[in-house]
């Protein structure tokens, strides 16, 4: 089994990725497109599917640009599917997706969105605007207690998942992290990895589930309602 994954930044803070498997090529998310046909170029790949988390423009406003090109299927949520670009596949939570040799599963992560969606592959989660590197996604549709607990479900994801969320924001999400754990050991460290990382234009995505358990404030929440206290905090940050 063959196996390649490209970090596409996009925008000003969006990440883009493409997923190589087997001569099969999928994107997950179009922020936009010009990165993304450039990738593809320079790897002499075509684009056969589109997995679209949610319908938040800078998650899908790619897409035309993309179409103009190549006829990849366009996968997304069939309960949001009234708020996607049209769908060639329309999938549920525990679906199953095939990319060349890959399968992967849908996971509802609703919570920033209402029906937005992760793509868990082996050795690998595309969250989307659900959990990021040291932080989570502002709630913005559902509730606090759905955003809980679409977090738990990626946290059970075998912990040397790497994470592939679609924003650089890990190193404001560091700075906050440390209000909320100050002597979490763990967390000091992964800061200045942090801070070296950005400082020399590196990104900070994927990034490991083991330590994002380790560090993760939002993970590391007992229950709803504290996590909904730190979710609170952070939009105040």
């Amino acid at each position: 089994m063959t196996l390649e994954i490209i970090t596409i930044p996009c925008r000003t803070n969006n990440y883009a990725f493409l997923l190589h498997s087997n001569g099969t090529t999928a994107l997950i998310d179009a922020p936009e497109a010009g990165p993304v046909l450039k990738a593809l170029k320079e790897k002499g790949w075509s684009l056969d599917m589109v997995l679209l988390t949610h319908h938040h423009p800078d998650h899908i406003d790619g897409l035309p640009g993309l179409l103009a090109e190549y006829t990849p299927k366009i996968i997304g949520a069939a309960k949001d599917a009234h708020r996607l670009p049209r769908l060639d596949i329309a999938v549920n939570e525990g679906d199953e997706i095939e990319v060349g040799s890959l399968t992967g599963r849908v996971i509802d992560v609703s919570g920033h969105t209402v029906n937005h969606i992760a793509f868990a592959f082996p050795g690998a989660v595309f969250t989307g605007d659900s959990l990021f590197a040291l932080g989570c996604g502002r709630v913005f549709e559902g509730s606090m207690e759905m955003m809980h607990e679409s977090l738990q479900k990626l946290a059970v994801l075998p912990p040397d998942t790497m994470v592939y969320s679609g924003h650089e924001y890990t190193l404001a999400n560091a700075k906050f992290s440390l209000t909320i754990e100050p002597d979490n050991a763990a967390l000091q460290v992964r800061v200045k990895d942090v801070e070296r990382l950005r400082t020399a234009g590196i990104p900070t995505v994927p990034s490991l589930l083991s330590l994002e358990l380790a560090t993760n404030p939002f993970l590391r929440a007992k229950d709803a309602a504290e996590f909904a206290r730190i979710r609170q905090a952070k939009d105040k940050f």
